[in-house]
């Protein structure tokens, strides 16, 4: 697919309708997404990122039609994972002299990959590689969300072409941000930073304010997954900014999974408290087993949230499988300025409780309590002190 952005820069990527599962099996894209791909003309001309290896032939071939593949002076590789460089050994193979800038982490990402030893280009902050009337100026994203990421500016046309960065798995038909439902875009884009980047907050305002600070004008942001910023690019920026500072709104999410419908019962209860203590709450309810449920969608609540209350039934000695993977999603994202607490049914030994609140501590969550567990099936006494639980905790986090 090709389009025209502006009168030097062509879109040449691929909007793929039919992806539901990204990194594996790691994050789900329910919308679809795009591997965005730009071709700028100057008097040089470079080509910026490439798409997922899947659509390389096909990539390649539909270039061709755009450009004869030999005036490609530069290629420009903001970042090495394959759903951005996967094309290029089948470019390579056409072009295999053109020169590929990208930063050294970047040089040891593709070699390590394709192993080819290309015509690389190392380049670093500040760097600039001249087309003729306009400029690239090269800035590394170190963490943004890999070690060799970095972004590509385009003076003339002030075009920042981000990469990762402030991109979303969304496809569409309309390439461009105020063309498509709002709050899909929204949702979409909070989910991607809720599901990579969230680790990286520190290193996300640390480099937004650094880039800030250069002064460039932002007509546009092109990121290399989803739509492309035009209308108010740098909205995107501010909301970046506000989500990288320990993010949180005023909801508390309850994550639970159940056997017999005990630890369902107690966390339907736990939720009646809280809203009885404080009925401008938020809450929402999510069982991790269930088939109708998403993790990744969990996890962009859990990324709202001031709180979480994680609950299972105690199961030979240890907890629910689909607790336990989320937990370790948690863990691994490194939330921050959030607090949680644990609940769950038993009906032998209750390690459970104790086994969850560890692992949000790990997680870096401040608990609210020690938890609390009910045994078998709760009756009516034990139902009142789950919504005692939550309204202790509902009037704790006012």
């Amino acid at each position: 697919m090709s389009f025209e952005i502006n009168k030097s820069v062509t879109y040449v990527g691929k909007i793929d309708w039919e992806l539901k599962k990204f990194h594996g099996d790691e994050l789900s894209t329910h919308r679809g997404s795009s591997y965005n791909s730009y071709l700028v003309r100057d008097e040089k001309i470079a080509l910026i990122d490439c798409v997922w290896t899947p659509f390389a032939k096909e990539f390649v071939a539909n270039l061709k039609k755009e450009i004869d593949l030999n005036t490609i002076d530069y290629i420009i590789a903001n970042h090495g994972e394959p759903d951005h460089s996967g094309a290029l050994p089948e470019l390579m193979k056409e072009i295999p002299n053109t020169p590929i800038y990208c930063t050294a982490n970047a040089i040891k990402s593709l070699k390590g990959q394709y192993h080819q030893d290309w015509n690389f280009i190392p380049v670093k902050t500040g760097d600039k590689l001249s087309l003729g009337s306009k400029e690239f100026i090269f800035i590394e994203a170190r963490m943004l969300h890999w070690p060799d990421t970095m972004f590509t500016y385009l003076t003339g046309d002030n075009i920042l072409f981000s990469n990762d960065g402030f991109g979303q798995h969304l496809a569409s038909e309309h390439m461009f941000n105020d063309l498509v439902d709002q709050a899909e875009l929204y949702h979409e884009a909070l989910k991607y930073y809720a599901n990579i980047l969230t680790p990286f907050s520190t290193f996300v305002d640390k480099k937004i304010t650094e880039i800030l600070g250069f002064n460039l004008p932002v007509d546009m942001i092109c990121p290399s997954h989803g739509l492309i910023w035009r209308d108010n690019p740098l909205q995107m920026v501010n909301k970046y900014m506000e989500w990288a500072k320990d993010y949180q709104e005023n909801q508390i999410t309850i994550i639970y999974d159940t056997m017999w419908n005990s630890t369902r019962q107690m966390a339907e209860n736990i939720a009646t408290g809280i809203r009885l203590s404080d009925t401008n709450v938020t809450v929402k309810l999510f069982n991790s087993n269930s088939t109708h449920m998403d993790k990744n969608d969990i996890i962009t609540e859990v990324f709202k949230s001031k709180a979480i209350l994680v609950g299972s039934p105690t199961i030979n000695k240890g907890i629910s499988f689909s607790v336990a993977g989320i937990l370790e999603m948690i863990k691994g994202l490194a939330f921050k300025n959030k607090k949680a607490a644990a609940f769950g049914s038993y009906g032998w030994s209750g390690e459970g409780n104790k086994l969850i609140s560890a692992e949000l501590e790990h997680g870096g969550f401040e608990l609210l309590n020690d938890g609390l567990k009910v045994t078998w099936n709760p009756d009516d006494e034990s139902l009142i002190k789950c919504q005692e639980f939550g309204r202790a905790i509902g009037q704790a986090l006012k």
